[in-house]
This record gives C-alpha cells, sequence and structure tokens, in this order.
C-alpha cells in the first residue's frame, strides 16, 4: 500500500503552476560518457524551466559530452573523482540556488515532470520530492533493476521508515537546507541510498511522485552494474545500519554469538553435570570466549546508540541553521 504522502503526490495536478522567477532553481545533472543524451536533457529542462540555472558535472568523460553540453547552453564544470557520489558531493557543494532538481544525464527521466516535481515542493514545504519511476518499457527499466530496487528499497524502508517506493530514483527536487547540510559520504551510485536515509533518519518532510522513465537513445549504455553496485549499495545499508543503528545491529551480532556459544557450551554444561569432568576443555573455552565476545557486543551497541543519539542531534541542528523554502506567494 502507498504511503498517504505518496497518493497526495500523484493526485495532484499535472501542469501547476510554478512562479520560477520567485525561487533560485538549479537543475543539477551529474554525468559520465553521455555525449548521445546530455544534448537532449539540456534542452528539455531548459524548455520547462527557462529560468533555471543548469550546470552539467562532468566525470572524466572520453567522448565528447562536455562539448556537446555548452553548446546546449549548460554551464559545465568537471570533477575528477571517479563516482556519481563524488560528482554530487561538488554540485552541492559548489552550487547555490534555493531549490535543486538532481537528474541523470541519460535522457530517461521525464523533463515535462520538473514543474510538478517543483511545485510539490514549495507548496507542501518539503524537503525532497522523488520522482518515483513508473514505465512499460521493459528495455528503460530492466527486470533485474525492477527487482534490486525493490528489495533494496523494502529493506531500508523496513529499517528507517516507509516513505518511499523508489529509493534509487536519480530523479530528485530537494530544498536548499536539506542540500547544504547533506554529508555526502558515498563515492558512487550508493549516493541514492544515502540521500533516503538521511532524510528518513533525520525525520525530513519527503514525498513521492510519480514520474514516466524513458527507454535510453540508440547509442546510450548504462553505467550501472546489476550485481557490483547493487553489491555496493547492499553494502552501504549494512554500514549505515551500523551507524545510525548500532543497537539494533549489535545487538543482532550479540545475539548471533550467543546462539553460537550455546551450541558449543550446552553439551559440555550437560556433560560436566552428569560426571564432575570436562574432559573437551578448549571448547568450553572457546565457548566462554564466544559469550563474553557477545556481552561487549551488546555493551558496545548501547554505547554507540547513545552516541549515534548525539549525532543525530547534531546533524539536526545544522540542518536547522539554514532558512526553510521561503513560502510562494
Amino acid at each position: 500500500m502507498k504511503s498517504q504522502s505518496f497518493q497526495h503526490a500523484t493526485s495532484r495536478k499535472a501542469t501547476p503552476k510554478v512562479k520560477a522567477t520567485d525561487f533560485q532553481v538549479a537543475v543539477i545533472i551529474p554525468c559520465y560518457n553521455e555525449e548521445t543524451a546530455i544534448g537532449r536533457v539540456v534542452e528539455a529542462f531548459r524548455a520547462v524551466l527557462p529560468s533555471a540555472d543548469i550546470y552539467v558535472y562532468d566525470n572524466n568523460s572520453t567522448d565528447s559530452t562536455i562539448e556537446v553540453a555548452k553548446e546546449a547552453g549548460a554551464i559545465v564544470r568537471s570533477e575528477q573523482q571517479q563516482g556519481k557520489g563524488s560528482v554530487v558531493r561538488r554540485m552541492f557543494s559548489d552550487v547555490d540556488a534555493d531549490c535543486y532538481l538532481l537528474v541523470d544525464g541519460d535522457n530517461t527521466y521525464e523533463a515535462a515532470a520538473a514543474p510538478r516535481l517543483i511545485d510539490y515542493l514549495i507548496q507542501d514545504g518539503l524537503d525532497m520530492v522523488t520522482g518515483s519511476r513508473v514505465s512499460e518499457i521493459k528495455e528503460a527499466y530492466r527486470q533485474g533493476h525492477r527487482f534490486g530496487n525493490w528489495l533494496l528499497t523494502s529493506i531500508v524502508t523496513s529499517i528507517f521508515g516507509r516513505r518511499t517506493t523508489d529509493m534509487l530514483s536519480g530523479y530528485r527536487v530537494m530544498s536548499r537546507r536539506f542540500v547544504k547540510s547533506f554529508p555526502a559520504l558515498s563515492r558512487g551510485f550508493e549516493i541514492e541510498t544515502e540521500l533516503t536515509v538521511h532524510a528518513l533518519e533525520l525525520r525530513l518532510p519527503i514525498a513521492d511522485c510519480d514520474t514516466v522513465y524513458i527507454d535510453r537513445l540508440p547509442g546510450s549504455e548504462s553505467k550501472l552494474s546489476t550485481f557490483k553496485d547493487g553489491f555496493r549499495i547492499l553494502s552501504m545499508i549494512v554500514r549505515l545500519v551500523k551507524e545510525e543503528r548500532p543497537f539494533q545491529f549489535f545487538s543482532i551480532l550479540s545475539a548471533v554469538l550467543m546462539v553460537i556459544a550455546l551450541v558449543l557450551g550446552i553439551p559440555i554444561i550437560q556433560e560436566f553435570l552428569e560426571t564432575g569432568l570436562v574432559p573437551r576443555f578448549p571448547s568450553a573455552i572457546l565457548s566462554a570466549s564466544i559469550v563474553i565476545i557477545a556481552i561487549l557486543m551488546f555493551l558496545a551497541g548501547i554505547i554507540l546508540d547513545s552516541v549515534t543519539l548525539g549525532r543525530r542531534e547534531i546533524k539536526r541542528l545544522h540542518y536547522l541553521s539554514y532558512r526553510s523554502m521561503p513560502p510562494e506567494e
């Protein structure tokens, strides 16, 4: 069942009125070897957001991406550290605006939906609106990517809160206070996971909005590896759970170790009660050592949970130090 905010988003009018002159909008596009598509992306967003600044950040492309983006009228900059996360971190640091629209440069996202996403962000005072991908084209949204997105999104939302349906979407509109307070620690395609968990963990106002997902242009290839990047995203989820939910994380490890210790130790205890002897002394030592480690894991979880609470409060205060999206008159 979709969340109330998600249903609210998808029920809005298709062509809302956005007073772009009242807000400084920046379209930020991370790009790597997208000479086939980047020109169309820039032109499409220029058409629907004529007053917005459009930035293309090139990430060591070996084709004509930079030249094509400049010809299309984009402000082109470069980031030498490889990876989408590195590019997004640089864009968030460099670009100054009231509202940020993050989109991939592969021409798979619906530019016509941009005013609707921005309007939703402004009218409802949100910090992030995610373009939830809807597509009937199998080549555009491959089954492997679709299943992986569903699985990873389900894992994250079950832990941090069920407030999004497309965690890995590369189409997002964000407020200034969200962008400028976001730590951006990841290097690659894990950046979308980090964005989502950051919003969920601080309980920021966010929503989803249906957008059409389009097939790639001929000659344009996806940079996302289903298994390699999927494993990286899963690793990022585990790391974020450890950092943001340390009590639950270390409690689970403690419980697993305790079960192992009991499996090893119960036969030894039974034999000792029956005979008064401990013939398998090494196993007894191992079992006792595992119990000690399990107890230490549990105590570490309690301590780190207090530390995480302090970190969360600091992040929240940093977020509040930036002004909110000014209301539209």
